[in-house]
């Protein structure tokens, strides 16, 4: 089983532009256009599926909001900053 972080460890791997709330880290990002913000759920469809973690997904037309947390183990995990990170990186 994955290791839950503790609050002092999570809030390290915090990065920027991620909020914590408990045990769910969250994004909040808006693109130029709907188009746009479906291409990058697509991409980020696509690193969830090949590290099998899966983020929940908000669509508002052109705002998205990732929400992570590991519904396994019970709380944040090293998946959920590991993803993050991926999906900062289609953000750029």
């Amino acid at each position: 089983m994955t290791e839950i972080l503790s609050d002092s460890e999570a809030d390290l791997r915090l990065a920027a532009g991620w909020t914590r709330s408990g045990a769910v880290i969250s994004r909040e990002v808006e693109l130029a256009s709907f188009p746009q913000a479906i291409e990058v759920v697509n991409r980020v469809a696509e690193l969830a599926e090949a590290a099998d973690h899966h983020p929940d997904i908000d669509i508002r037309w052109r705002t998205l909001t990732f929400r992570l947390t590991t519904h396994s183990a019970g709380g944040l995990t090293a998946k959920d900053f590991d993803l993050a990170e991926q999906i900062d990186a289609v953000l750029v």
